[in-house]
């Protein structure tokens, strides 16, 4: 869980800059007030006044036309990230500028407010079904002006039949619409409900006094609720009452923006005392890893340590090998596994590291994290898995890394134990941070670790999405299913005896590795087609086999087999979870331009996700007894005698 104690005050909410200049008219498009125009520089009018040249970012990449890009800046981001922020424009705000024109005959005040939506991971505002507003719209993410409860900004127009410039500026913030969920003791945290990714529209308003009376508090100020629930302006203009208002001009320009985080990895690495048990071994810090304040304030990572189930205890064969390194052999494993007796093997459990920044390292100069599985000394046993979680997190996005992890098989096809996972997991967090309620038998399971036993509750905080790569077999299993392994014998000058083949269905994919896609539903039984066992789903004429054990178990997976040697044997390989409102689409891929799908779920099938959720990599050692089947069994494969490596080039979220 990643929460930020020390949360920084934004500045003073953005004032407003209002200047008239004398305009010389274009030619002018009547259309119907009520209508909305997707036009950049369409004149729009009503009787009352006619605007054009909405320009909603004035003053970011100005050569761009219709769509524009912005990076996320990561720098001193803990309190939540502001777009643009002073680093990418000199005040640390949008301008935007329209040009207004009194068609009346004499001076009057009118009325304008600017919204913004993000288009990329919303629910779509109109339900086609109800003609209704959609009932999970409120979701989406749209803001106006920083402080909520300044509604619509009054200009004075002369009637002088000219066009007027009228400039002002936003900016985009977490928590937009200033809900109390994501307040702590009287501190607005915008961390909570970061901007999302993707591409963003914007909406102008303008009315008339008379019209502005009919437009509901709710509209607004986007603070305050219709009947418990948010109403969304793009609803309420486009599709609702605001349709109706006659001297009210609502236009969506043309232009977007789109938001991409690409932190940088060589920004260093954040030590969190929360993720270590009692006093931390601080003789590996560094510049690059550790806890100063610069880290603190900047790094866009943190070291992670896995969870460590205690109850499961291994007893491991007392060798030390490099088992991709030195051909370790079928022969070897069987030999290994039939031949050491039960006081001889190693009681252990799967353990992380105690020293930080020993194993985890950020590059600066490559702008790229290295983590390394470290090597076992004689009486010295463990097996460690290493890895790195993000600080930041978002509710959905196209999640995509580059990285070279370990290979996970040797030139025998032998496995070294480990599993390759890039992961998504929940922020935590508890209330704020829960997920939307699920309102059938019961809701949720109670926990992650709760069993099937564990009661059922309304609302959760944890979610979890899964790139699971390791050796086991890929196929759809029932709750008994093959391959059947034969144990081996203990007579030492029969071979056939000990070193038994494993089964055909293994062999003949011998060099294959299961790519696992998992999305932690928590057993919520809303979906239309929930289901237990083994069901297909079809995405782009693809079909998956998902499966689930269950009423009661937590999660819904697939897998597919893929080659160890593609995935892991060369420079460098893409991996991305696209995570949206009503489906997650995981892809696999040379170049990003190059993907191809491997799993795909949707909300007919399982619940997904919608609170804040933060991105792990990691190379780890399983318990093989949660993949039924695995050719290998982790307590007899050996200890590492080298370190394993692994390269993490770049994370992107768009």
């Amino acid at each position: 869980m990643n929460i930020f104690h020390n949360i920084y005050n934004l500045r003073k909410s953005e004032k407003s800059v209002v200047k008239t200049a004398v305009f010389i008219a274009a030619s002018c498009v009547l259309i119907s007030c009520n209508q909305n125009s997707d036009s950049v520089s369409e004149t729009l009018t009503c009787s009352e006044f006619s605007i054009q040249n909405f320009s909603p970012i004035s003053n970011w990449q100005k050569d761009s036309l219709t769509q524009k890009t912005i990076f996320l800046d990561y720098n001193n981001a803990n309190s939540g990230f502001v777009i643009p922020s002073v680093k990418d424009v000199a005040n640390g705000l949008f301008s935007f500028e329209f040009e207004i024109k009194n068609n009346s005959p004499s001076t009057q005040n009118l009325y304008y407010k600017i919204y913004y939506q993000n288009e990329t991971y919303k629910f779509e505002e109109f339900d086609s079904l109800t003609k209704a507003e959609n009932v999970f719209a409120e979701e989406n993410f749209y803001g106006s002006w920083e402080n909520t409860s300044t509604g619509f900004k009054t200009i004075v127009v002369n009637a002088d039949n000219r066009f007027h410039k009228i400039e002002d500026a936003f900016r985009i913030v977490g928590n937009p619409r200033n809900e109390e969920r994501y307040f702590h003791e009287g501190e607005n945290n915008r961390w909570k409900r970061n901007p999302r990714m993707g591409n963003y529209s914007f909406m102008l308003v303008i009315a008339t006094e008379n019209d502005l009376k009919n437009i509901p508090a709710h509209i607004q100020n986007i603070n305050q609720k219709n009947k418990e629930h948010f109403t969304g302006p793009y609803f309420f203009y486009n599709h609702g009452e605001g349709k109706n208002l006659k001297q009210t001009i609502s236009t969506v320009s043309q232009i977007r923006l789109k938001v991409v985080a690409q932190p940088n990895l060589g920004a260093g690495v954040y030590i969190d005392d929360a993720r270590f048990n009692g006093e931390i071994d601080k003789s590996h810090f560094c510049a690059t890893c550790g806890q100063d304040s610069n880290l603190y304030k900047n790094a866009p990572v943190q070291q992670f340590i896995n969870y460590v189930d205690v109850s499961t205890k291994m007893d491991n064969i007392p060798v030390i090998a490099d088992i991709l390194k030195d051909n370790y052999s079928k022969m070897d494993y069987n030999w290994n596994r039939a031949f050491y007796t039960k006081d001889e093997l190693i009681p252990t459990i799967l353990q992380t590291s105690r020293q930080p920044c020993a194993t985890v390292f950020s590059d600066p100069k490559e702008k790229k994290i290295s983590i390394k599985n470290p090597k076992t000394e004689f009486g010295e046993w463990k097996k460690e898995s290493v890895g790195i979680i993000t600080r930041h997190g978002f509710t959905y996005g196209k999640y995509r890394v580059k990285v070279k992890l370990t290979e996970l098989l040797n030139k025998n096809n032998v496995w070294n134990g480990l599993t390759n996972a890039i992961w998504l997991i929940t922020q935590g967090g508890g209330e704020w941070n829960n997920r939307r309620n699920c309102n059938k038998d019961g809701g949720y399971m109670a926990t992650y670790w709760g069993g099937p036993n564990d009661k059922r509750v309304p609302s959760v905080d944890y979610s979890e999405i899964d790139f699971e790569i390791l050796k086991t077999p890929p196929y759809c299993p029932d709750n008994v299913f093959p391959p059947v392994f034969k144990n081996p014998g203990d007579n030492n000058k029969s071979i056939g005896s000990w070193n038994i083949p494993l089964p055909e269905e293994i062999t003949n994919n011998d060099g294959a590795i299961t790519v696992a896609c998992t999305n932690w539903d928590m057993a919520c039984h809303e979906p239309k087609n929930f289901g237990v066992g083994c069901n297909p789903i079809t995405y782009k004429n693809q079909t998956f086999e998902t499966h689930r054990w269950d009423h009661n178990y937590r999660a819904l997976t697939e897998k597919k087999e893929e080659s160890d040697d593609e995935l892991f044997g060369g420079e460098y390989f893409y991996f991305e979870i696209d995570w949206r409102p009503t489906e997650i689409i995981w892809r696999i891929g040379a170049e990003p331009n190059k993907m191809r799908v491997v799993g795909y779920m949707n909300d007919k099938v399982t619940s997904i996700p919608n609170n804040q959720m933060l991105l792990i990599i990691t190379q780890e050692y399983h318990n093989t007894k949660w993949w039924p089947g695995a050719p290998y069994s982790q307590d007899n494969l050996p200890f590492p005698l080298n370190d394993i490596p692994g390269e993490i080039y770049d994370l992107t979220i768009e």
